[in-house]
């Protein structure tokens, strides 16, 4: 039975192995066109939930933004058709579905004070999609439960004592050691690869360090960062004035294209 479940586990792992924009290996297992239909699903289901705001000098201001990013990817996903909506929410916050949908909070457009600031988060959360978080994320879940459904059953044939409890500690492991570290990867890859499209957009990179500032001195209190599936401010801060440097080029390479950043500010 043990080689049967290495077998498949082995099998699994090397159908699903793919590389993220940063070169790091990745487990997705499940398909473009299965990602595309929860994501329009998850869209759809928010727009029923949640006001919209209708303001036509927002949603201009927000889709100029995006659009710059938008036209920036890859073919396959520049080519989709992509939504944007603005929800009625006075979080600061902001996602992106596979399917081709963005949505950006009322109350981000209070902390992000310019549109290279906007750029910054729409181009972080459009990195989620490129590389496939959403995806992997699935997949690792998927991964961890089958994992300790397999633990518990060996724990259970071999009659160990205090199975639950053990049971219990591999799923906190899990957790602590899994998903939290999968999740603070993703935030830190998505600031990097989302850097890189919105200077290619001509959005100035500057604009993603002085976002999570504003960010930080909003911030309440946070727990520690291994509890968090975010990194803590200051690092995340510090990476991305590291990563400056590297995506100036693409800075000047927009300009020399004529991309200018000209989506006026609400």
């Amino acid at each position: 039975m043990k080689n049967w479940v290495l077998g498949l586990c082995i099998g699994v792992l090397m159908c699903g192995c793919k590389t993220s924009p940063t070169g790091r290996t990745q487990i997705a297992l499940y398909s473009s066109t299965q990602m595309a239909e929860l994501g329009n699903a998850s869209f759809e289901e928010l727009k029923k939930s949640t006001p919209i705001e209708n303001e036509p000098t927002v949603n201009t201001y927000v889709q100029c933004v995006a659009n710059k990013i938008i036209n920036e990817l890859p073919n396959e996903l520049r080519n989709q058709q992509w939504e944007v909506v603005v929800f009625k929410d006075p979080t600061a916050n902001a996602f992106a579905l596979p399917g081709g949908k963005i949505g950006v909070h009322t109350g981000l457009l209070e902390v992000a004070k310019s549109q290279h600031q906007l750029a910054a988060v729409i181009g972080h959360e459009v990195a989620h999609v490129i590389a496939e978080h959403a995806n992997e994320r699935m997949s690792q879940g998927a991964l961890v439960q089958t994992g300790l459904q397999i633990g518990s059953a060996a724990l259970q044939m071999g009659e160990v004592q205090y199975r639950g409890e053990i049971m219990q500690a591999l799923g906190l492991g899990a957790q602590l050691g899994i998903v939290l570290p999968f999740s603070r990867s993703h935030e830190s890859e998505a600031d990097i690869v989302g850097l890189e499209y919105m200077a290619k957009a001509g959005f100035d990179p500057n604009g993603a360090v002085l976002l999570w500032e504003n960010m930080n001195k909003n911030a309440g209190e946070r727990q520690p960062e291994f509890l968090s599936t975010h990194p803590a401010p200051e690092n995340r801060i510090s990476k991305l004035k590291q990563a400056l440097p590297k995506v100036a080029p693409l800075l000047e390479q927009a300009k020399a294209e004529g991309k200018r950043a000209n989506c006026k500010a609400v």
